[in-house]
């Protein structure tokens, strides 16, 4: 089994596929995925996503890259969903100064307040971060210490996993671990102990090595699994079940949804 921890299923490039990916992600054994909501679209169709299928979960915030243009508006909503029990998680929020489509000083303003929310309505977060760990670090040490937390897809160094795993974060490898110049990334995910890992996929981006310029969807995340395991020397089995386990745990899935 596995659990796409990272899947935006309700951006307007898959939505109206999103039937027929949920059913290929069914047949490869994906038994739980997270939704990310960007903005109040998504979220609304999130919204009706998960009741028509609850082995789909929303998480919601506004990203670095669109927190000046959709911070203000946004906000108030992921708040309300939030504080109603309908979010699983707060994200992804976080720093990317590798584009800086958004200021700095807006990109940390936004992640100081959802990591307010998610304190107050006791939901770990989902981290964005590009080129901007110093500064997450800092922040989070003071408004976010000791809290639930994973980096999504982590294209880190391996010092800046290190400092991860001193916070009790988790990381979640995507398919850049399969890209043929990713060898210093797979070299992270080997040195992670299994036990503090995730995988994803970010549909619609980021398709695996064999998939290279596709739309990628959650039924490929098994290529993930399968060089994550490579990479340890354990079993695509072991990989799965580990990773399900974490993610289950993390964002407190209902009991029945990993049972087989």
């Amino acid at each position: 089994m596995f659990v796409d921890s990272h899947a935006h299923l309700t951006v307007p490039s898959v939505v109206d596929h999103v039937e027929e990916i949920l059913q290929r992600a069914q047949q490869i054994h994906v038994q739980a995925i997270v939704n990310i909501c960007i903005d109040p679209a998504s979220l609304e169709k999130g919204l009706h996503l998960v009741q028509r299928h609850p082995w789909v979960f929303n998480a919601a915030a506004t990203t670095p890259h669109d927190v000046e243009k959709e911070g203000e508006l946004f906000f108030p909503r992921v708040e309300e969903k939030a504080r109603q029990g309908q979010l699983i998680a707060i994200g992804e929020t976080g720093l990317d100064y590798h584009y800086l489509h958004s200021p700095v000083e807006k990109q940390k303003e936004y992640l100081i307040k959802y990591l307010s929310l998610a304190r107050e309505t006791k939901r770990p977060v989902i981290f964005h971060c590009r080129d901007a760990f110093k500064d997450l670090f800092e922040l989070t040490d003071h408004y976010y210490a000791g809290k639930p937390a994973v980096l999504h897809c982590f294209t880190g160094t391996l010092e800046e996993a290190q400092r991860c795993l001193e916070r009790g974060w988790f990381i979640s490898m995507s398919g850049i671990i399969s890209f043929k110049k990713s060898a210093l990334l797979r070299e992270v995910a080997a040195y992670v102990p299994l036990d503090r890992l995730f995988i994803e996929t970010d549909t619609p981006y980021l398709a695996p090595e064999s998939k290279r310029g596709k739309r990628n969807e959650p039924s490929y995340i098994d290529e993930t699994a399968k060089v994550l395991a490579q990479v340890k020397g354990v079993s695509l089995e072991e990989v799965a079940e580990a990773t399900a386990s974490n993610a289950a745990q993390f964002f407190s899935f209902p009991k029945h949804i990993l049972s087989v």
